[in-house]
């Protein structure tokens, strides 16, 4: 019965993901010919019309990516590809006394490493290709194997002694084992939180004190009327890698870092860059972080508590390909849970992003607030521009996929406080 459910959920996923892809495309290409009427003035044709074919371009190879995904998730479970992998592991490791645990490590290892086999040539592709088609792409082939190379050997050190931790927990520590694991996860989150920026990142990028003063007392002051303490306010290497531009906050309490790409301080004024801090203090102080932190706590103990009900049921198992009295089970119900799950919660994505579209809308207004909205309109418009991000996408593949308000609706928020002289420059 369930294998009829998860087929029918798989397809109609796959079906909306065509039907708005479709929609997205259309939408995009009906657009491309002329500027909308609030940015005519602002934002030159040509790169509205980059934006456009960008924007398709990005669309096209998700979709194709989509249909390898779900072809692989067919292969992995109905066509018996778990259970093949199982099988070979058993082969391979027969005759010698290896523990029940390290096989199920070593399973879920062997399906995520084909999962990102499988997805390499996507990511070769978008980057060398896509990107460097509109003229994104900085990264060399060096660079790219070095940053492959560096995140596999981090998630081998840092994964992998999880998966372990988890999977003992499973085998272990009785019925409640999915209230053990999901402490042991709240308790990763927090610590990769608090690593990421001294140990993680700079792995990857470096990081500079931002050494423009004039800019750095803009900064300070802006921080100073928020109450709002930082550690630093560092320049990213960004431009290695791409033309795009962007800007976060990592960690907690006083240890917070701001974090500039370098490409993104060459384009906008100070007014504007304090304007950009500004939107992302704004997600602090409305305490968007925390809220969004604890919803990824709920809804992973929520997760963790149906896993925990799935591994006792055998047609969980039967149902997806595998044998429900296969050695590794637990193993096998860790990979099932995680790739499965998804094609269920698709549908669910607009509700997400609404949350996302609310919190962006709030942070604009507190932005406003704190520095003016014509500052904040346009650094906007520049980086929208700049990161050939479409201005008509639309309405309802927007709804499932962007977590930030489409252009024209954010713009018009911003317009209600902005002066009427900043409305059309």
């Amino acid at each position: 019965m369930f294998t009829k459910f998860f087929l029918l959920a798989l397809f109609l996923s796959v079906l909306v993901k065509f039907w708005l892809a479709r929609r997205q495309i259309r939408y995009v290409q009906a657009h491309r010919a002329s500027v909308p009427a609030r940015f005519a003035e602002v934002m030159p044709l040509a790169a509205h019309q980059k934006a456009a074919d960008y924007t398709i371009a990005r669309v096209q190879l998700s979709s194709l990516e989509g249909t390898f995904e779900a072809v692989f998730l067919v292969v992995l479970t109905l066509l018996g590809g778990l259970q093949w992998i199982d099988d070979a592991l058993a082969r391979l490791f027969s005759g010698i006394a290896v523990p029940v645990l390290l096989r199920e490590i070593s399973l879920v290892v062997v399906v995520i490493v084909a999962s990102a086999l499988l997805d390499l040539p996507f990511s070769l592709y978008r980057q060398f290709r896509l990107e460097a088609r509109f003229g994104f792409n900085k990264m060399t082939a060096a660079l790219f194997v070095a940053d492959l190379v560096k995140a596999s050997l981090i998630a081998a050190l840092v994964g992998v002694p999880l998966i372990g931790i988890v999977l003992a927990l499973m085998n272990g520590a009785g019925e409640l084992w999915w209230l053990y694991a999901w402490i042991v996860w709240v308790g990763f989150q927090v610590l990769v939180m608090l690593l990421y920026p001294v140990l993680i990142a700079p792995l990857f990028n470096k990081f500079e004190p931002l050494e423009d003063q004039t800019l750095r007392s803009r900064i300070d002051a802006l921080l100073g009327r928020c109450g709002f303490a930082a550690k630093g306010v560092f320049v990213m290497d960004g431009s290695k890698r791409s033309a795009h531009g962007n800007a976060y906050f990592w960690g907690f309490g006083a240890a917070k870092r701001i974090v500039f790409f370098d490409t993104l301080l060459a384009r906008l004024s100070g007014p504007e860059i304090e304007a950009v801090l500004a939107h992302e203090l704004g997600h602090f102080k409305r305490h968007h972080v925390l809220k969004r932190l604890v919803w990824s706590f709920l809804t992973s103990l929520i997760g963790l508590a149906l896993l925990g009900w799935l591994t006792l049921q055998p047609w969980f198992y039967e149902d997806l390909g595998v044998s429900p009295g296969i050695a590794t089970r637990n193993g096998v119900a860790l990979v099932l849970f995680f790739y499965v799950l998804p094609v269920f919660t698709f549908l669910l994505s607009p509700i997400v992003s609404l949350a996302s579209r609310r919190h962006e809308y709030e942070a604009d207004a507190f932005a406003a607030a704190q520095t003016g909205a014509g500052d904040l309109i346009k650094a906007l418009v520049k980086l929208y521009e700049d990161n050939a991000s479409t201005l008509t996408p639309d309405p309802l593949h927007s709804a499932f996929y962007d977590s930030h308000p489409p252009a024209t609706l954010r713009i018009a928020h911003l317009d209600l406080r902005a002066p009427a002289e900043l409305r059309t420059s």
